[in-house]
Order: C-alpha cells, then structure tokens, then sequence
C-alpha cells in the first residue's frame, strides 16, 4: 500500500476551529472510506506548517498509515472527541440543556487545563487520583462534586475505546470518595409558621407556603402557570423548570408529574390569584412585579432580601456563607413526613418525585434524636429495664 500522508482542513468545532487531519482508510471489502482526526485548536497553531508540526510530534501520520489504534492522542483531542460524540445528535442518552453546560464545564475548565497537553494512552491511574485528592486538600473541593469528575474522565475514555481512539481506561483503577459532609438546615411546622408571619409581602407569604408544602424545587416553583394549578383535580402539573431565563425540561423523567393540592394550600393559592395582577392562565403564578410579570421572581434575590432575614428572626441558626434557601424547605419536609408523621417512605418519594428511594432516605431525611432515643427506650424495655430504673 502507498504511503499516504493526509491532508490539513480547518473545520468549526464546539471548541473553536480546528486542524483536522483527512485520510483514507480501506476496508476489508476494497471499499476506500474518508476519516477525520482532530488535530488542535486553529487558536493554538494559526499556521499550517505549525500544525504539520503537530501531527508530526503525535505521530499521527504512523497511526493513519499503520495501527488503526493511536497511542499518540492528546488527552484534549480525545476529550473535545467525546464532546461531539457523547452529547451531540448520534447520542444514545440524550441529556439536558443543564447537563451538557455542567460537563462542558467540568471537561473544558478541569480536566483539558490538567492533562490536555498530555498523551491519553500514557496518563496513569495514580497520577489521576493524586490529582483528585489535590482538588479536595489544596483547593477545598467537595468529594461529591471530584466523583462527578472522575465520572466524566472515565466517559471521556470510554467514547474513546469505542471509537477506537485509545486502547485503555487509566481512570477504572481511580478511587474517589461519593459521601458528602453537608447537612441541610432542617426547617419544623413551627418555624415556618414564624417565617410566614414575618414576611410581609402575600407574594413571598405563598410561595413559601407552597414551596414548604409541596417539596417542590425553586425552579419547579418559579415555572409554575395558572394553568398548572388543577383546582377540580386537587392537584399541581410539573412539567417543566424554570432554568438561565427560560423554560426547560425537568430535572428527570421522574420529576415531571404531579403534587397534592390540599384544600388549605388551595385556599391560600385563590386569596393570590384573587389579588395579583397577573391572574391569567399563562400567566407566572409567582411572577416578578418589577419585570411586570414577564418572568418570575428570582429566588437569589428573595432568599437574600426576605427568606434569611425571616428565617433567622424565625430562630434558625444560619451562619454566614451557609447555604440555605427554598430547597431547605423540600428537605425539611421530607425529613418530618418519615421522622414525625410517619409517612411511608415511598410515599414521601412520590411526593418529592425521586428515581431512588434511597435518596429520599440517605440525602432528604436525616436521622431524629426524639426517634432514636424512643427506639432504644423500647429495647431496654423489652430487656425489662424500666426507665425508672435508670437513676
């Protein structure tokens, strides 16, 4: 067979321009097929000459006329790779709007900064969890958020053994850590009651009531219509979220659904719609006044400006920089349904529409001292240890 060497093109890319190397392969068939293989950004070498000068250092003319297999791939080629194929049109998961953006992010602002410049075959296990760690020590990283990076290197090379672009996955071998220390502020019936009693505005009053009662997510909340509130069928349609300005789909195919509407939320629903402005069907249920309805209220700026102040006036002990906000109150409720109503869990998961019961129990429900203590109370009853005896 002749020797070929390709030749250069510029195509665009997510990434920006890029040199693209054009070759022909022969199949088993005499069939003679065209193939690309990404280079490097146009941005990095303006110049062809430079960027033959890179083809020339990964050796890729070896590999277009040798072994179908390049160990000589840059870690960035094979992750700009699997941003194409793993999240364009060809995808066999599609994935949202939200979960593109989030491992754009993770792909271009960690990982290409890291180990783009070198070669995928040649990065070792060891080196990649030493990496890892040194997110979590040196730069404070949550482990929760370093296993969602090692989950999407591990895709990266994933997508590049099934297009044959690297022979091997150094990330398998990795270990991260998946738990988390964070513990949601826990809200009870009595303190939002007080938190309710201080917020002045019946806009704010009722999206907080409606966010306490139903679990609902603030972007749930904020994406909610007049049209959604089913007073006949006592019920609220989730259909959609509220996400950079516009509508978008929810969070899972679970989370769209359905929430109770009690009678007590509903008559505090009608006294709103009775009173707003903005009472059409299409119209935002918690929309905001000072963008005259167009979009609805930003959550930032209510949690920041009404929901801490009354919150802590409520006797909640936030400290600064502490998270909370509308989600703390999906939690709360979860946590008071399984510890004090005694609600069936899987009734408490429809409620707040998760896939997994297991997160209704391990992330949304946190442990009840009163509870526990009544538990071992029974076993040393059981064991004849009145409390009594106890001095």
């Amino acid at each position: 067979m002749s020797y070929q060497r390709g030749s250069l093109k510029k195509l665009p890319r997510k990434g920006g321009e890029t040199w693209v190397l054009r070759y022909r392969v022969t199949k088993a068939d005499g069939r003679r097929v065209e193939h690309i293989m990404p280079v490097a950004l146009v941005r990095d070498f303006p110049k062809e000459k430079d960027a033959w000068r890179e083809v020339n250092r990964l050796g890729l003319l070896v590999r277009i006329n040798d072994d179908p297999v390049d160990v000589r791939l840059r870690f960035d080629a094979l992750a700009e790779h699997y941003l194409r194929n793993d999240f364009g049109a060809d995808a066999v998961r599609p994935k949202t709007e939200r979960t593109t953006l989030n491992t754009q992010q993770i792909v271009r602002g960690y990982l290409i900064p890291r180990w783009g410049k070198e070669l995928a075959n040649d990065i070792k296990p060891l080196d990649i969890q030493r990496w890892l760690k040194s997110l979590h020590t040196d730069q404070g990283l949550a482990w929760t958020t370093i296993s969602k990076f090692r989950g999407t290197m591990l895709r990266v090379y994933k997508v590049g053994i099934l297009h044959e672009h690297v022979t091997r996955n150094p990330v398998l071998a990795v270990e991260t850590r998946s738990t988390t220390n964070y513990k949601a502020i826990l809200v009870t019936p009595q303190q939002t009651l007080t938190i309710l009693q201080n917020l002045q505005n019946i806009l704010h009053r009722v999206l907080v009531l409606t966010c306490a009662a139903t679990a609902l997510r603030s972007s749930e909340l904020l994406a909610l219509r007049w049209a959604d509130v089913l007073w006949d069928q006592s019920r609220i349609a989730v259909t959609k979220r509220w996400s950079r300005g516009k509508d978008g789909p929810t969070k899972s195919r679970k989370s769209e659904g359905y929430v109770p509407l009690h009678p007590a939320l509903a008559y505090h629903l009608r006294e709103w719609h009775a009173q707003t402005s903005y009472a059409k069907e299409t119209d935002f249920v918690f929309p905001s006044i000072k963008a005259e309805g167009r979009v609805p209220i930003s959550p930032a700026v209510f949690v920041a400006d009404h929901l801490r102040p009354a919150a802590k006036a409520a006797g909640l002990q936030i400290a600064n920089g502490q998270r909370f906000g509308l989600h703390n109150l999906r939690h709360s409720l979860s946590n008071w349904l399984v510890n004090k109503a005694k609600v069936e869990p899987k009734t408490v998961q429809s409620i707040l529409r998760h896939s997994r019961i297991q997160t209704t129990l391990d992330i949304y429900t946190q442990g009840d001292g009163d509870e526990t203590r009544a538990a071992q109370g029974a076993f040393l009853k059981e064991l004849g240890m009145a409390s009594e005896m106890v001095q």
